[in-house]
C-alpha cells in the first residue's frame, strides 16, 4: 500500500504544499491509516518533488487524535482524522486538494483556459 500511494503521490508533487503536520499515538489499534500516509509522505521519491515542504510527525503516548493537517502554500488547509478514514481515504482526499489547488492555479494565470488555434 505504502508503495502504490507513494507513488501516487510522486506522480502529483509536494509543490502546493508548505507543511504537513501528523499526529498520532502508536498505541491507538486504529493507529495503521496515519502511519500509512505519513510513510508515504516521508519516502524519499515523495520528499523529493518539493525539499523545501515540511513533513512533521508528532508521536504521543497519550491517546491523542488521529490526526493529518496539511496547509498549502496558498494557505488552503486540509485536515483528516486518522480514526475516521482509511489510508486510501486520506490519499485520495490528499491528491483532490492538490489537483484543485492546481486547477485553480492554472485559471489564474493569463490565457488559462484557452485553447490553440
Amino acid at each position: 500500500m505504502v508503495t502504490m500511494a507513494a507513488a501516487v503521490l510522486v506522480w502529483l508533487g509536494l509543490g502546493s504544499v508548505k507543511e504537513v503536520w501528523i499526529q498520532f499515538c502508536s498505541f491507538k489499534k486504529n493507529v495503521e491509516s496515519t502511519r500509512t500516509f505519513l510513510q508515504a509522505v516521508k519516502s524519499e521519491k515523495v520528499r523529493a518533488t518539493n525539499l523545501s515542504c515540511s513533513v512533521i510527525a508528532h508521536m504521543r503516548h497519550n491517546s491523542s487524535t488521529l490526526c493529518v493537517d496539511v496547509l498549502f502554500r496558498d494557505r488552503r488547509r486540509l485536515i483528516m482524522s486518522g480514526a475516521q478514514l482509511t489510508a486510501q481515504e486520506m490519499l485520495t482526499a490528499f491528491a483532490s486538494h492538490i489537483q484543485a489547488g492546481a486547477a485553480a492555479g492554472s485559471r489564474d494565470k493569463p490565457g488559462a483556459g484557452i485553447g490553440r488555434g
